[in-house]
């Protein structure tokens, strides 16, 4: 059930001696967020994400010993109320580093039944509603970038953002000349050298594996993350990205790609057609019917599918906030940054696993041993192959299933998420590096698809797009 954000604040128990309203507590820090510079190097970042994870043990600590004393439904209450404190401090403490710690604060609040609802619907503002820098401290950037401020760039440029997420925030404006609606794209001030802090943070959390004898392969593939991450602060990488997609489709196929605008964009500043529409969550309280909602679901697996096999273009980041779902039924899709370029041996290791989704069991165990990066003596590992089997069995169901398949089937998603938690209890992390970038793009279609509530035919689908035929 999707509740109103001021509901969920207004319900929250805030201390009594707290000398404001909640939301006007709130809306006290978002201005207060708006003024305040990034917190720049590995110590300082440290510091505040230790302090945040402290708050939310806290609260948990709380809630534990306070349901000694409550009946089941008490306790119920308070664990709800637990919840919406612990995403509130998240949100802000997350609002206010940006970076990688706001991207995973993303990736939580788009897996439905990872995080408990209270906390998905509040975490779900960092897509898009993220509170934005006040724009005096991006106007200087802007005027580095393109030797000139927005205003003498472009018609009726809107100072105020009207989306801001982990790594900038997005304006409306119009060209001169033309008149052209569009959206221009600008990068948080040190946004990139916090990237490298949050990196050499994770690592310190990291450095007891590094007794473990998967110890190179984990390192490879969070080198990979670490990639990801900095190509998603080099707009002239996202530019070359949107190029490629915008000719991956025809106008009948009803999927936009916005144009960018190279004569004014950097590698901080992007600026691209504007696209109108509404997020999924809007979307959804239209209450659309199933066919509506199977078309649009059609819609996203054909855009992922045709950039992958069309162009060897991955798009890895297939978060709400990514898609639009515009008013003459067209589906728009942006963000480019978080996208990988296959190489011939990519290729080659796709194809294989596709082979082997209709393929014998040698082929299957051969794919995932491949798939793994497994020593001969791991792939001999039953419990291991047991897993990694699953895994793709879970990937590779709705392309087995002739006919639409339910991505809003109760238990599908949760399925893929409880194999996953699975290896990674088991320590099974071993995997070639272009799976980061794989996961990411599988887990969050089928999360979209779910939210979705879409019956699709998948198969089809890819049998019109793979590889192999």
């Amino acid at each position: 059930m999707t509740v109103n954000i001021n509901e969920l604040i207004k319900a929250i128990p805030w201390d009594d001696e707290a000398d404001e309203a909640p939301q006007q507590a709130l809306d006290q820090l978002l201005r207060k967020l708006a003024h305040k510079s990034l917190p720049t190097g590995a110590l300082n970042r440290f510091w505040v994400l230790g302090t945040l994870q402290a708050k939310i043990a806290a609260a948990y600590f709380v809630h534990w010993i306070r349901s000694w004393f409550a009946g089941l439904d008490e306790k119920e209450r308070r664990l709800n109320e637990t919840h919406l404190k612990a995403a509130l401090k998240l949100l802000g403490g997350m609002s206010y580093m940006r970076g990688a710690v706001m991207k995973l604060g993303q990736v939580l609040a788009n897996y439905p039944d990872v995080v408990p609802e209270q906390f998905a619907e509040i975490l779900g503002r960092l897509h898009f509603e993220a509170p934005p820098m006040h724009f005096s401290l991006l106007r200087e950037l802007f005027r580095n970038e393109l030797g000139s401020t927005p205003d003498e760039v472009f018609d009726d440029f809107e100072t105020e953002a009207f989306a801001a997420a982990s790594l900038g925030q997005v304006h409306r404006a119009r060209l001169k000349g033309t008149g052209r609606r569009v959206a221009v794209k600008i990068q948080y001030p040190n946004i990139a050298r916090t990237i490298r802090d949050d990196f050499r943070n994770m690592q310190a959390l990291v450095l007891p594996m590094r007794m473990s004898s998967d110890w190179d392969n984990l390192r490879e593939q969070f080198e990979g993350i670490r990639q990801m991450l900095d190509l998603e602060v080099d707009y002239e990488n996202e530019a070359r990205n949107m190029e490629i997609a915008l000719n991956a489709f025809e106008e009948h196929e009803e999927v936009v790609i916005p144009r960018v605008y190279r004569e004014f964009s950097t590698r901080r500043v992007l600026t691209m057609d504007y696209i109108d529409g509404v997020h999924l969550r809007h979307y959804l309280a239209t209450n659309p019917s199933q066919e509506e909602r199977d078309r649009y679901g059609h819609l996203i697996i054909l855009s992922s599918f045709r950039l992958s096999y069309g162009k060897d273009l991955l798009h890895a980041d297939p978060h709400p906030g990514n898609y639009f779902f515009m008013p003459d039924g067209r589906l728009g899709l942006i963000d480019f940054g978080s996208c990988c370029l296959y190489s011939k041996d990519d290729i080659d290791y796709m194809s294989e696993c596709e082979r082997a989704i209709e393929g014998s069991e040698e082929a299957i165990n051969k794919s995932l041993a491949r798939a793994g990066d497994l020593t001969p003596r791991q792939a001999a590992e039953k419990e291991r192959l047991r897993l990694f089997r699953e895994w793709a069995e879970w990937v590779w169901e709705p392309m087995r299933c002739e006919g639409p398949f339910d991505f809003g089937a109760p238990d599908y998603f949760q399925k893929g998420i409880q194999i996953y938690g699975d290896l990674l209890r088991r320590r099974f992390v071993r995997s070639l590096p272009l799976n980061v970038w794989l996961a990411k793009c599988f887990v969050g279609v089928r999360a979209l698809l779910a939210r979705l509530d879409a019956h699709v035919d998948m198969r089809t689908i890819w049998k019109q797009e793979t590889y192999v035929k």
